[in-house]
């Protein structure tokens, strides 16, 4: 180790590498293969771009430790090799900075919407800016003051303020899950808070450790190795353990690949257990459809919804359809079942509602305003001005074609056999059978009497 303690390079040092690169591999394929293998739509807006802003600050993360720590061997040459570049910057606001930031808006938004009932007021990409710029701060303040030697270490003065910053992180986690530890959550993201706040702090414990180890015994060659070793490790243990308790996707998060049960999940109302959210069954009554009687009344029955819905996205125009079934499932839920109610209003929301979001639905920006804006989000009538006014849409543009389509004579189709068959079942289902009558036979109207034939001598007995 003669020299590799200094400019990098050591065995242990590759070593770490290789599992800083394996743990990085491992975080793209858990944030990557629920949607692959389950083909569930990428979301939209801060539910998107936070788990990939913590992606990006992982490998910030990892990147500028094998940089500053002098992992692989290389001469700081350019400016882009700077210690302070990578160690303070890199490290800093965009790595571990980022990386905690991330949590704690995510953290917040649980807080805001089942605590407070209503979305967060602030969007992502302004309150995660805010939450970083105590690191932001503390880069610029080293950057000005120069306290980093050639070897990227600092001071033992600087190593105390600098590691209050993931204490302080943490400390707002934990306040923040001590608020809403009451909440009876369905994805279990109580529990995803308390194993991030304990991986964090695991963790923290043993980064401080050989930080400071690391910053104040430089004269020690197997210390100076051993312990950047070991930062480094442990940074790709907490990227991996940290990504993976995941609780800003609720949809993704019930389809664990370790789940062979819940591999049949396809939408929020299966997986929150909503009643009658699923495929169709043979107990689903049919309507008599007749195209006089107004829509919302025909879209009550779930064999002709679906039915609509069909014709609807072969229009290209089904989102206001999948909307209403949606909301139908919501009105399942009941009013005194809030936190249900907030799960399915929150998919909603995100699906339909949120400009830009997959499937938007048209509707008056007042109405829009009125659903973001909302003080409570398990409000019965939440959607109702929204449901009048696409009801409005659906009749002048679908329904006069649904009836003249293939998808309307299908469906009468399907309902005449239905009918059929409920009428055979009903006539199979008498039995005939006189054992298993409890009607006497001089008592049964069916019940013929044998007679023996008469005899010629006028005698006969009418019994045998």
């Amino acid at each position: 180790m003669t020299g590799c303690d200094v400019i990098g390079g050591c065995p242990s040092d590759y070593v770490a590498l290789a599992v800083a690169i394996v743990s990085f591999a491992l975080l793209l394929l858990r944030s990557t293969l629920p949607f692959l293998i389950h083909n569930v739509p990428r979301p939209k807006g801060s539910s998107f771009w936070l788990p990939t802003i913590q992606i990006m600050a992982s490998f910030n993360l990892l990147l500028s430790l094998a940089m500053s720590l002098n992992i692989v061997r290389f001469h700081r040459k350019h400016w882009w090799q700077s210690c302070y570049l990578w160690a303070v910057w890199v490290n800093g606001p965009l790595g571990f900075g980022l990386l905690l930031s991330c949590r704690l808006i995510q953290a917040a938004h649980l807080y805001c919407v089942f605590v407070k009932r209503r979305l967060f007021p602030i969007r992502s990409y302004i309150s995660l800016p805010l939450a970083l710029l105590p690191w932001v701060a503390w880069a610029v303040f080293l950057h000005i003051k120069q306290p980093l030697n050639n070897r990227c270490h600092m001071g033992t003065q600087w190593v105390g303020p600098y590691m209050c910053f993931p204490v302080l992180y943490i400390a707002s986690l934990v306040c923040i899950t001590g608020a809403i530890h009451h909440i009876e959550f369905k994805f279990d993201e109580l529990k995803d808070l308390w194993r991030a706040i304990l991986v964090t702090v695991l963790s923290i414990g043993v980064w401080v450790v050989a930080y400071v180890l690391n910053e104040t015994h430089e004269e020690s060659t197997w210390l100076e190795v051993t312990t950047r070793c070991l930062l480094l490790v442990v940074a790709s243990f907490l990227v991996v353990a940290f990504f993976s308790i995941s609780f800003s996707q609720p949809l993704v998060s019930v389809i664990s690949l370790n789940k062979k049960e819940s591999f049949n999940i396809k939408t929020m109302g299966e997986a929150l257990g909503i009643h009658d959210s699923g495929i169709l069954s043979q107990n689903d009554t049919t309507l008599d459809v007749d195209p006089n009687d107004p829509l919302d009344k025909l879209l009550q029955n779930k064999r002709f919804r679906l039915s609509f819905m069909e014709f609807a996205d072969s229009c290209l125009a089904g989102e206001s359809v999948h909307f209403y079934n949606e909301v139908q499932l919501l009105e399942k839920i009941p009013v005194n079942d809030p936190v249900k109610r907030i799960y399915m209003v929150r998919h909603i929301i995100e699906k339909y509602i949120t400009t830009g979001s997959p499937m938007e639905v048209n509707i008056s920006h007042r109405t829009r305003q009125e659903i973001l804006s909302t003080l409570d989000l398990a409000h019965p009538e939440l959607f109702k001005n929204a449901v009048n006014e696409l009801l409005q849409l659906i009749n002048m543009n679908l329904a006069k074609d649904y009836w003249s389509s293939m998808y309307f004579l299908k469906f009468k189709e399907e309902a005449d056999m239905r009918n059929v068959d409920r009428e055979l079942e009903q006539v199979n289902g008498w039995n005939f059978s006189p054992r298993l009558s409890s009607v006497h036979c001089p008592d049964d109207p069916f019940c013929h009497i044998p007679r023996d034939p008469p005899n010629h001598d006028g005698h006969g007995s009418y019994l045998q």
